[in-house]
């Protein structure tokens, strides 16, 4: 489990096909002591396991599937990547549970750079917007963020300037694409709550016998 608190952007040393998918090499810089084969780093929102450590550097095997359904496949050599190591048992809670499970790849739509605030507006498909709510947590490439507007087909968060600091965010341009993972308590919420409305025999998940009958109307 992650928190979604970045501790190193590092540049991407090289990613590589594999017989299995991808093979990437990221320095780990300032966290490389103590991590050894077996470990769980997030890269980008995504998680991954060390399969070697040579010189400060992992090498992560990253299967095909997730190559596919996430940028991990795309990075490209000296491209800045988010890395958070797995969060320790005693390991204070700082930003919301983050499992490193990619939900969906975004698309950057609008970036608004005020004098007092800077918006990302994100593109993402309709599922995926069903599990964001306004002021909800979200996870883009593995940064926990707040969520302070949800449209039809996007959503937007507001970013201080410790993230764009501190993370890779500050370098997305429109088009650019990012991973997404949603709260994991707003998906099991969701999931729950189709669960006690669906109506197989009318293909809809919400009537108002439904909610009737489960005491809400």
């Amino acid at each position: 489990m992650f928190t979604g608190l970045i501790e190193v952007v590092a540049p991407v040393q090289s990613n590589t096909s594999s017989p299995s998918g991808r093979r990437l090499n990221v320095p780990l810089g300032k966290i490389a002591l103590g991590v050894k084969p077996g470990d769980s780093i997030c890269v980008n929102g995504v998680c991954l396991t060390v399969s070697e450590m040579k010189q400060g550097t992992a090498t992560f095997d990253v299967m095909a599937e997730t190559a596919r359904v996430s940028t991990i496949g795309q990075l490209k050599a000296g491209e800045l990547v988010n890395l958070e190591r797995a969060m320790a048992a005693d390991g204070r809670f700082g930003g919301h549970i983050v499992q490193g499970h990619v939900d969906s790849v975004g698309t950057v739509k609008r970036v608004e750079k005020g004098k007092t605030e800077y918006v990302l507006s994100i593109g993402a498909d309709a599922a995926f917007l069903e599990n964001v709510i306004d002021k909800g947590s979200v996870a883009i490439d593995g940064i926990s963020l707040t969520i302070v507007n949800v449209a039809k087909d996007h959503f937007a968060v507001s970013l201080i300037p410790t993230t764009l600091a501190e993370t890779n965010i500050g370098g997305k341009c429109v088009g650019d694409k990012v991973n997404l993972e949603a709260d994991i308590v707003s998906r099991w919420i969701t999931k729950r709550v189709d669960q006690l409305l669906s109506d197989k025999d009318s293909g809809s998940n919400l009537t108002i016998e439904k909610l009737r009958a489960k005491g809400f109307a």
